[in-house]
Order: structure tokens, then C-alpha cells, then sequence
């Protein structure tokens, strides 16, 4: 039987960055995930200056032969409306990434042991300690493994249609000679287009040689027909080549407000999409994943091995007072008609003060949003 201080089952942003923010701690962490790295993630993959600093990220180390896109300004409309163009100056407001590169560093400078393509199969209670697939024992499980998290259904986590989900699907090739000189779409500015009916939006980002296209809505409901319409719209305009046949590739995940998992139980809880934590209204999981992992690190340096729900609720006052609550009062706008909503966002959206301050400043980039850490 193997046996360690604390074991992340995950190996995305909100487990490694656990991890990381572990080292030096004397706890011998044990990073589990069913895949081996690099793998492919299905995400937009952009990540705001926030999370560089709170990873203290090395970017002229992470540049070496990785995709790292300036961003400065995005275009946002209503799908076939007017184009709203918003242009930072200075330094970049966030860097395009793909996620297959991006997770792969990050796993490998968090400095625990790693158990790669190895599924999490189960975990048993045993007095204070967790017996994980019947090899490995810990007083310590941190589900860390996006929305279908193994660890989030083991404490009770309801997965499937009991919960309100975000699904969308999305492709990431790389643009060959011929089709990076036909595309439009200018790698420092993202576009993001939203439905006609607010239902979700979809977007098209460039990161030097990579096209990313994708769309996500609050229901699945002919997800793949809202997706090859929405690749027949960019075709039309020139930024998404005609003979695109790659495999489009689906996830889902749950915004903050509709989350209502068990954050934590005796000796286990749950970081990152495991957790519900995206951004409501953009549907970022990036920032929220790694804060989170470096804020249950806190909690468990306090805890000194006792992992008791008393011990642990540190956790949870700390994603509250980060995030807020669950449940939220509801908005003027959730009040609204739905054809009266519609007519108002066609026309925000055609407006520059609300496309950078509403949509770009506090929904996208979290611009008023102070640091997780200040010195």
C-alpha cells in the first residue's frame, strides 16, 4: 500500500497549481489523472495577467517553444450584428495559450509525484484515512478533475441532468500557409459573437498558428445544428476555412451560481470545475480553477494533518468571500421579457462603452477584481 499526505485527482490548472502552491510544505502530494501529459483540452485558452502573477509564471521560460499570443482589444456583436472593436494599449490584457501545452507545464513544475494514465476507481473510508483504488492511502483526497470529477460523485455530487450546465464544443487546429493568409481574424483580437436569443455565444481566437473556434450555451439542446451554423457564419466572412474537417470536441461545465455541490466532506473536497466555480457570465474556468487550488494550499498548511469538516471549512468562507454566494438575488434582467432582453442586448452590444466595460472589463477580464494575494 502506497501512502501520501494529499491526493489531487487532476491534473488540470486547479490540481497542479494545489500542488505547486504545496511545495515546500513537507506533505508529500500524489497528483492522480486517467490521462498521460500532454493531453488535449477542450478550452478557448486565453489566461489574464491575474493568473500569471498568482502563479508567478516564468514567461520568458514559457515562451521556449509554446504558444503565447499577446492579446490587446476583442470584437464583440450579436451573431450577424455590428462588430464592436475594443483596442487596450499598453501591455496585453490577456495571452492566448492551448491548454495541451499550457497543463503539461504547469504539471511539471508543481513538484509532486505524478500518477499519469491512471484512473481514479473509487475511495473507501478507513478511521481518518481515505484507501484510494485500493493502492493508495491518505488522509487527504482533493477532487480536482473538471465537471464529471470521480472525487465530486464519491461525496454525493448529483452528476447528469439534476444539474444546469454550460456545454459546448469547440475545435483547435493549426492553420496551414494557404489558410492563414485567407483568414481575418487578427491574432490580437479575439471575436466573440454572442446568440441571438443570450442563450450562449461562440467565439474565433487565432493564436499564431492555431485557430481556435468553439460555442457554448446554458442548454445542449441542438448543440452540434448551433455549432455548424455558427461555423457556416464564419466561413461566409472569411474566418474559418471552407474545408474544415477536424473533429469538433464537446465539454460541460457549471457556472458559479448554479453549482450546488458539496464543496468538502471529512478528509476530501473539490477545487476548480470539480467545485461549479466558473464565471457566470463569460463561463472562465481558468482563473477561478487556479485561485481555488491556491486557497485550499492555505487551508490545508493551517490544517496541520487534521482534515476534519471543522478544519476545512476555512475553505469554503474563503470561495464565498472570493466569489460570493451561490445563490445570487436574482438580476433586474433575469426579470425582463425575453423579446425585451433580446432588443436591449442587440443594442449594448452594439455600443462601445458597454462592450468594454461591461463585457470585456467586468464580465471577461475581471479588470476591477483585486489580486488573490497582495504583498
Amino acid at each position: 500500500m502506497d501512502r501520501c499526505d494529499v491526493l489531487i485527482v487532476g491534473g488540470g490548472p486547479a490540481g497542479s497549481s494545489l500542488a505547486w502552491a504545496l511545495r515546500g510544505s513537507g506533505l508529500d502530494v500524489i497528483v492522480m489523472d486517467k490521462k498521460k501529459f500532454p493531453r488535449d483540452k477542450v478550452c478557448a485558452g486565453w489566461v489574464t495577467p491575474a493568473v500569471i502573477d498568482v502563479l508567478q509564471l516564468d514567461t520568458d521560460d514559457y515562451r521556449q517553444g509554446r504558444v503565447f499570443q499577446p492579446i490587446h482589444g476583442f470584437r464583440i456583436s450579436c451573431m450577424g450584428g455590428k462588430q464592436v472593436e475594443t483596442f487596450y494599449s499598453g501591455q496585453p490584457v490577456s495571452y492566448g495559450i492551448r491548454r495541451c501545452e499550457f497543463d503539461h507545464y504547469l504539471l511539471e513544475r508543481s513538484g509532486a509525484t505524478l500518477r499519469l494514465g491512471e484512473p481514479f476507481k473509487g475511495m473507501v473510508r478507513d478511521g481518518d484515512t481515505w484507501i484510494v483504488n485500493e493502492q493508495i492511502e491518505t488522509p487527504l483526497v482533493v477532487g480536482a478533475g473538471g465537471h464529471f470529477c470521480p472525487v465530486a460523485r464519491a461525496i454525493g455530487a448529483k452528476l447528469g441532468r439534476s444539474e444546469m450546465v454550460v456545454a459546448a464544443q469547440e475545435i483547435e487546429f493549426k492553420l496551414r500557409p494557404e489558410e492563414s493568409a485567407a483568414c481575418n481574424v487578427k491574432p490580437e483580437v479575439p471575436e466573440l459573437f454572442f446568440c441571438e436569443d443570450l442563450g450562449g455565444y461562440g467565439w474565433v481566437f487565432r493564436k499564431q498558428d492555431y485557430l481556435n473556434v468553439g460555442l457554448g450555451r446554458e442548454d445542449n439542446h441542438k448543440l452540434s445544428e448551433h455549432m455548424k451554423e455558427f461555423c457556416a457564419f464564419l466561413q461566409e466572412r472569411d474566418k474559418l476555412p471552407h474545408d474544415v474537417n477536424h473533429k469538433f470536441n464537446g465539454h460541460a461545465y457549471l457556472l458559479y451560481q448554479h453549482a450546488a455541490r458539496q464543496e468538502f466532506v471529512d478528509g476530501a473536497f473539490l477545487v476548480g470545475d470539480a467545485a461549479g466555480l466558473a464565471y457566470p457570465q463569460s463561463g472562465e474556468g481558468i482563473r477561478p480553477a487556479v485561485e481555488s487550488g491556491m486557497m485550499a494550499a492555505d487551508v490545508i498548511r493551517a490544517a496541520q494533518g487534521d482534515y476534519r469538516r471543522a478544519q476545512l471549512a476555512g475553505y469554503l468562507a474563503r470561495l464565498r468571500q472570493r466569489f460570493g454566494e451561490r445563490e445570487a438575488d436574482p438580476s433586474i434582467s433575469a426579470k425582463l421579457p425575453d423579446w425585451l432582453k433580446r432588443s436591449l442586448a442587440q443594442k449594448l452590444l452594439a455600443t462601445h462603452w458597454f462592450t468594454r466595460h461591461v463585457v470585456m472589463d467586468r464580465w471577461f477580464l475581471h479588470l476591477g477584481e483585486p489580486p488573490l494575494y497582495t504583498d
